[in-house]
């Protein structure tokens, strides 16, 4: 074993991966001494191939390194030509034009459907309802009868006041024929005095007998007095009992309830055998109630209601910002989501010509004829009015306006020193910032009117950030690649104190993607705070 072990080591280093063989067959391969070496192995790798498979993995190593570098080499000087442009270069607005807003406007309010005509119907009479002709739903004639009510106390009051009648006119007969009898009494008295007076100037009776038949005619002709008043008394006790029968009789005609008006019962809270209170209304529940549905519309207790629904009234608030536009028979547009695609016509028959102190807004009473009877009352509507204006406001984006202590404000470019001038689509131009203050009217989400502070084809900074100062000088792009001031447009339109509201803006006026601010045109890091506190 020691003489292998000498022999292995003196083996070159390249040969120590071949394989051993055991320890009988390696004493049996061993040269004998002072024979010659064996030749070479097959698989002998030489060192020269060692080495320069070693330089080429090196090479590969240090490209591989190369291509890492140079990229990001090219990234970095890109990145501090970049922040050095940004020092260097004037920053860059989006810019638009103020137009003039269209000359027809129009507004969408929210509007509720009530009857052109509706009555509660109570009954004056007190008793019993004996009979119901109407329900819910039915369609009467003015003067129809809707119900009967059975009126005992009340027909008993009727018949009394019929004897009183009667009394007082025995009573007047009596009066008169005391008053004939007084006034013959008187014609006797003045004949009888006038004899007498004739008979004491000639000496023939004493003259106390004349006087005594003259305060006779003088009695008689005061009892002919006192039987005129009587009679006149027993005139106004006939003229007084004939009017308690008549109010009695008016009364018992309301045993018969009938429609004030052509129209459609709407609410019937009676049935057969409800008791009538002294206020004409229903005792006890209505049927409606008994069958579990509310009827809000019928606080009252009310026998029925009546509506006429020909035509219709829709009332809508008016804020104070349009209601000077409001004029008595102007169009409007009623639309309702139960039909959709379908516009019915009415027109301003009247406004309260006052706002209300706490909402500020004007009530309007619009007319929509409903002759199919479509439209229903109660119905939630939306009204639209259309309104031409003389001398429309002018617009500017709603992202132009600067809330600021100096109240409203307007960030407008004027002509900078060294301008080339012309706003022509290719490349930016350099204009200078000048605040303006304005005063704004109606808000349309997308635009704002601005009724002073600025004039038609100005040009004014879409959201302005931090860069934009007052005598800064800037480049800027037209928002929406636009070549000069937009004439015309769309009407403008809104729908403020909506139910659907709450803050939302319509589709149509929210600002295209080409108007919103490009990445470029944002605020740097560390001044986006104070940029969306400016906004």
């Amino acid at each position: 074993m020691s003489g292998a072990t000498q022999v292995s080591e003196e083996l070159p280093m390249n040969q120590t991966e071949e394989k051993l063989l055991p320890a009988g067959e390696e004493q049996k391969q061993l040269p004998a001494p002072g024979a010659a070496a064996p030749p070479p192995h097959e698989h002998h790798i030489s060192r020269g191939k060692v080495f320069l498979v070693a330089v080429i993995l090196a090479a590969l190593v240090a490209g591989v390194a190369l291509l890492g570098y140079l990229p990001r080499r090219a990234r970095e000087a890109q990145a501090a030509a970049a922040a050095r442009e940004e020092r260097t270069d004037l920053p860059t607005v989006t810019a638009a034009y103020v137009r003039r807003a269209p000359v027809d406007t129009e507004i969408l309010l929210p509007g509720s459907m009530s009857p052109i005509i509706e009555a509660a119907m109570y009954a004056r009479a007190t008793g019993y309802v004996r009979k119901r002709y109407v329900d819910i739903g039915d369609h009467v004639r003015a003067g129809q009868l809707m119900a009967e009510i059975e009126t005992p106390d009340l027909d008993q009051q009727v018949a009394q006041g019929r004897a009183a009648v009667s009394q007082a006119t025995q009573q007047l007969g009596q009066t008169k024929a005391a008053l004939i009898q007084a006034q013959a009494q008187s014609d006797l008295a003045k004949v009888t005095w006038d004899r007498y007076r004739n008979l004491v100037g000639r000496g023939a009776v004493a003259q106390q007998d004349a006087d005594n038949q003259e305060t006779t005619y003088r009695t008689a002709t005061a009892l002919v007095s006192a039987q005129q008043a009587n009679v006149h008394a027993a005139e106004e006790a006939v003229r007084q009992a004939q009017a308690n029968l008549e109010r009695l009789l008016a009364l018992q005609d309301y045993q018969k309830v009938r429609a004030p008006f052509t129209g459609i019962v709407t609410a019937r809270n009676i049935e057969v055998g409800y008791l009538i209170s002294a206020a004409g209304a229903s005792q006890g529940v209505s049927p409606l109630q008994l069958s579990g549905v509310a009827n809000p519309g019928t606080a009252g207790n009310e026998m029925f209601r009546v509506a006429q629904i020909g035509t219709l009234r829709i009332l809508a608030s008016v804020p104070q910002a349009n209601a000077p536009g409001i004029q008595v028979g102007m169009p409007a547009e009623i639309t309702v989501t139960e039909y959709p695609g379908r516009i019915f016509q009415g027109k301003v028959a009247r406004t309260s010509n006052a706002l209300d102190p706490n909402s500020r807004t004007l009530l309007v009473e619009v007319d929509a004829p409903n002759r199919d009877g479509k439209l229903l009352p109660g119905m939630y509507a939306d009204v639209r009015f259309r309104n031409h204006r003389d001398s429309p406001p002018l617009l500017i984006p709603g992202d132009a306006l600067v809330v600021n202590s100096a109240g409203l404000q307007i960030a407008a470019l004027v002509e900078a020193d060294g301008d080339a001038g012309g706003d022509g689509a290719g490349g930016a131009k350099t204009r200078k910032i000048h605040f303006d203050s304005v005063q704004v009217g109606r808000d349309y989400g997308a635009e704002t009117e601005i009724l002073s502070g600025a004039r038609e084809g100005q040009l004014v900074v879409v959201n302005p950030g931090d860069e934009v100062r007052e005598g800064a000088v800037v480049h800027y792009e037209l928002s929406g690649g636009g070549r000069g001031p937009r004439t015309g447009g769309a009407p403008a339109s809104g729908k403020p104190n909506s139910p659907s509201a709450a803050g939302l803006t319509p589709a149509s006026q929210l600002p295209r993607a080409s108007q919103l601010p490009r990445a470029s045109q944002l605020p740097k890091t560390g001044t986006a705070e104070s940029g969306a506190a400016r906004q």
